[in-house]
């Protein structure tokens, strides 16, 4: 399978295990501090993680990372963080059947900050898509 049609495999499978991390998440937050559970939650990730990176031999690229990258990455991760902590509490206190497309409605930021800040093209397809994924969130949860 050729980089062109890989990033769809792992796409896909990103879908499905966030379609699971939801599931179980709302089970999961029944009986327990939102908090506490986004903390347990990055500790599981936290440990997966570093283990491929152990297990592939990748380690010593932690050292010759950019101070850009660092940057970029530490921000990444704060804003992962604080997103995980408001999702979790937002399935506490509501339905993940409503929690779940107000969430994946993020696309459409992504895709307009993807414009304004990566200087991706905006095409006629994007803003169609764009609509349709913000009409059909209302749809779901209005």
């Amino acid at each position: 399978m050729g980089d062109e049609t890989a990033w769809w495999v792992f796409a896909l499978l990103s879908a499905f295990f966030a379609a699971l991390t939801t599931i179980f998440a709302k089970i999961g937050v029944e009986n327990i501090n939102s908090n506490l559970a986004t903390a347990i939650r990055t500790v599981v990730i936290l440990a997966i993680a570093w283990g491929i990176v152990w297990a592939n031999g990748q380690f010593q690229g932690l050292f010759t990372i950019s101070s850009k990258t660092l940057l970029f990455l530490v921000l990444s991760g704060a804003a992962t963080g604080l997103s995980w902590l408001c999702y979790f509490r937002a399935l506490q206190l509501g339905n993940a059947s409503l929690v779940a497309p107000v969430d994946k409605s993020g696309l459409i930021l992504v895709l307009l900050l993807s414009v304004l800040f990566l200087g991706e093209p905006l095409t006629l397809k994007i803003i169609v898509g764009t609509l349709l994924v913000l009409a059909g969130t209302l749809v779901l949860v209005v």
